[in-house]
């Protein structure tokens, strides 16, 4: 099978998420900036939520200019993450309309750890179905950006039982290191 339907069919998610996050954006009720004030957790969650979305739609992006074809397998990996993907609006609402409480400070690190384990079965198994030889084997090598992060997450979520604000700070050091730009798969690709 060709991949485009599958790159068309991910993009609309992603999009369809990134406005479910939005939407529950609520307008502050006053019209100074006081009346922000109330919101800030909401917007924190947000905004860093946006930027995960974005690195994993950047990241799925460039993945699939790797890939030349897919099977059942890879629909199926990629529905899954699309799954955890679609998880992280309400793991978003939960934790800022909580001021970043435990457990949903837990629950969102639950939710990252799980797209960042999704991503990484529907990394190995295009590998596996590419070859070991392929493009993305090649660009993805030992990928220990991804271990390091599943790391971070797994170290978010325990320590959010002592103080969520160190779990917080552990996910937003992930993004950071996502957000420095991956070059391994254009390097292999562009010659």
């Amino acid at each position: 099978m060709r991949k485009g339907r599958l790159e068309a069919f991910s993009d609309g998610v992603i999009a369809i998420i990134i406005t479910i996050m939005v939407l529950e954006l609520k307008v502050p009720h006053g019209s100074d900036l006081a009346a922000l004030r109330p919101l800030i957790p909401v917007l924190l969650s947000y905004v860093l939520s946006f930027i995960y979305i974005g690195i994993y739609w950047n990241n799925h992006h460039h993945l699939f200019q790797a890939v030349h074809e897919v099977s059942g397998g890879i629909l199926w990996a990629n529905q899954h993450l699309l799954f955890w993907l679609s998880m992280v609006p309400f793991a978003t609402s939960w934790m800022g309309e909580n001021h970043f409480s435990m457990w949903p400070v837990v629950v969102y690190g639950f939710v990252l750890i799980a797209n960042a384990i999704a991503y990484t079965i529907l990394v190995r198994i295009l590998i596996s179905h590419h070859g070991k030889e392929s493009t993305i084997a090649k660009a993805v090598g030992r990928d220990s950006k991804g271990v390091v992060s599943l790391l971070l997450y797994a170290m978010g979520i325990a320590l959010a039982f002592v103080d969520p604000r160190i779990s917080c700070t552990l996910y937003v050091l992930v993004a950071i290191i996502w957000l420095v730009p991956d070059r391994r798969i254009e390097k292999v690709i562009v010659p």
